[in-house]
Formats: C-alpha cells, sequence, structure tokens
C-alpha cells in the first residue's frame, strides 16, 4: 500500500472558496477514479491556508493508472480551472507504511 500526501497552500483566506467547490463538484470526481480517499484536511494552527488530502493505492502503478483516468476525464478538467489560481504552493509526496503501522503494510 501507498498514500499519496497532497498538501496545498492557498492564497489567504481561500478556504472556504476551495473547500466548498471541491465538497460540491471536485471530491465526487476525484473519488470516482482515485478510489481511498483516506482524509482531506484544512490546518487552523500552525501552517495557515493550508489543505492536506491523503489518497491510498495498492501500487505506483495502480496511482498512476487512476492519475491518468482522473486527468482524461472532461469533468476533472472542467472543474481544475475552479481550484487552479486558489492554490499558491503545491507539494505531493508517496509515502509507504511502516510494517507496524495500523493503516497498511510493508512489503
Amino acid at each position: 500500500m501507498f498514500y499519496e500526501i497532497r498538501t496545498y497552500r492557498l492564497k489567504n483566506g481561500a478556504i472556504p472558496q476551495y473547500l466548498k467547490v471541491v465538497e460540491e463538484e471536485g471530491i465526487e470526481i476525484q473519488k470516482s477514479h482515485l478510489g481511498t480517499l483516506v482524509g482531506y484536511f484544512f490546518s487552523e494552527i500552525g501552517t495557515i491556508n493550508e489543505i492536506v488530502h491523503i489518497w491510498a493505492f495498492a501500487s505506483l502503478d495502480d496511482r498512476e493508472a487512476r492519475r491518468q483516468r482522473l486527468l482524461a476525464d472532461p469533468r476533472w478538467q472542467a472543474f481544475l480551472p475552479k481550484i487552479r489560481d486558489l492554490i499558491e504552493v503545491a507539494e505531493n509526496k508517496i509515502m509507504k507504511p511502516a510494517s507496524f503501522s495500523p493503516k497498511g503494510e510493508a512489503h
């Protein structure tokens, strides 16, 4: 199991707008392609204006295939401009759980 941790720093004050459009349109498109949403979070203390969402994949090949399907979806292509200008910085990490992690097995 692999976990993709996507972190976005948004423009100041953009969290409500971002969350609204993702909840109303984006998340269902993502879930239909990406599969397992582990969590979707926003900051209240610490680094402000930050969104973190975590997705689980069986393998890196699984992730690649699912992301390609998402990117090819016309609904996603129409949705992206609604959030693109709200994001100032994007970071992406792929994490593999340790064997003793409650969320998966290391191989």
